[in-house]
């Protein structure tokens, strides 16, 4: 077991239940960071005593406490350097947004392994990632993993989803639809970004081309299943199917990207005699759009850039009221089209695609208002 971690995105959802579990199996946490919780931070200060933390902005540093001066980094270069400085061999980035991706690059590049619950990292920058060092936390892609230990032969992958907050609201109704309404997830507690993603199915769409990263399969496909028990399935080529069932809980992902070896119960187990309410359905790309370019994305693994960046100016727009709720897929499916010839050589290329498709999308969206 590593004797100290790194923990990107320590005051999230993902990054909480990570500092649950190295304070239960006695990890040390060598460093973390937050955008703008410096409440909840100084709280993980006190309760692990890193050694290094990062904040988003240099005006947070005063209100820091608990850690000296100099052992605090500021930005996206400070984690890059607290990165540099730390001994640990093991890295959680759980950071929002294409944010993430510049510390993962990092972080593989200094030999450390890294523990990946940022999917732009692999929506963006893939192909200049080593997938096969990554431990992947997101309960379908653990799940896929779980699975992937049969022998035998895949033929093809799928992944669910819980339809996010508007599943059951009719199509009509989506343009009226508020922030509000979106963050109400039926089944998972996460951040707005993420929430907003489940609604509009973007999330699933960086879930297969993550999906593809991590496991070298084209055939991938997604379906609907309310319940968010079965997390994923696999096709094998003999014809028989595997299915990975939990309870909604990222405990479980985290644990075994996190723990050397996991041989305790880490939540408790999904009732079976729930199952019979287990229904699949197929994702309406009339009602969720942002789907339909899911082939594109595993032909043109390049468009993942132009699609994230557009993404995140649309959801964004949507949280501070500034857009409509169905300008989200507008403005990401414009974009695609508009740059669906881009090619990325290297990974300066990447941030340079990405300032250029935020410019497009933020000049959409402002003609439209």
């Amino acid at each position: 077991m590593d004797a100290f971690v790194v923990v990107l995105g320590s005051t999230g959802s993902i990054g909480t239940n990570t500092l649950l579990l190295c304070k239960r199996h006695n990890i040390n946490v060598e460093a973390i960071s937050c955008g703008k919780n410096v409440e909840l931070l100084n709280e993980q200060i006190s309760n692990f005593s890193p050694k290094f933390v990062c904040v988003g902005d240099e005006k947070l540093r005063g209100e820091v406490k608990g850690i000296s001066k100099d052992k605090i980094f500021i930005g996206q270069e400070g984690l890059l350097d607290m990165l540099e400085v730390s001994n640990s061999k093991k890295v959680v980035n759980s950071l929002v947004g294409f944010a993430g991706l510049r510390p993962s690059l990092k972080t593989q590049k200094l030999g450390k392994k890294l523990a990946l619950a940022n999917k732009e990292s692999l929506v963006v920058g893939g192909k200049f990632l080593d997938t096969s060092k990554i431990l992947p936390i997101d309960s379908e892609h653990f799940g896929l993993k779980f699975l992937l230990e049969n022998k035998t032969k895949p033929s093809r992958l799928i992944i669910t989803a819980s339809g996010g907050a508007f599943y059951k609201t009719p199509l009509k109704s989506l343009k009226t639809a508020t922030a509000k309404d979106a963050l109400k997830h039926p089944n998972w507690s996460m951040g707005a970004k993420i929430t907003i993603d489940s609604a509009t199915m973007a999330n699933k769409l960086f879930e297969v081309m993550e999906a593809y990263w991590l496991y070298g399969i084209k055939h991938i496909e997604a379906l609907i299943e309310p319940t968010s028990m079965i997390h994923a399935l696999v096709e094998f080529v003999d014809g028989s199917t595997s299915a990975h069932i939990s309870r909604a809980d990222m405990k479980l992902a985290i644990s075994h990207a996190v723990l050397e070896n996991v041989d305790e119960t880490i939540i408790s187990h999904a009732n079976l005699l729930e199952l019979k309410s287990i229904k699949f359905h197929d994702i309406s790309l009339k009602k969720y759009p942002i789907f339909s370019l899911k082939e594109q994305v595993l032909d043109t693994h390049d468009i993942g850039v132009v699609i994230n960046a557009a993404n995140e100016v649309g959801v964004f727009a949507f949280l501070k009221n500034e857009c409509g709720f169905l300008d989200i897929s507008r403005i990401v499916l414009k974009a695609a089209k508009k740059f669906r010839d881009a090619k990325i050589l290297n990974e300066d290329e990447i941030f340079k695609l990405d300032k250029e498709v935020r410019e497009f999308a933020k000049r959409e969206l402002n003609a439209k208002i």
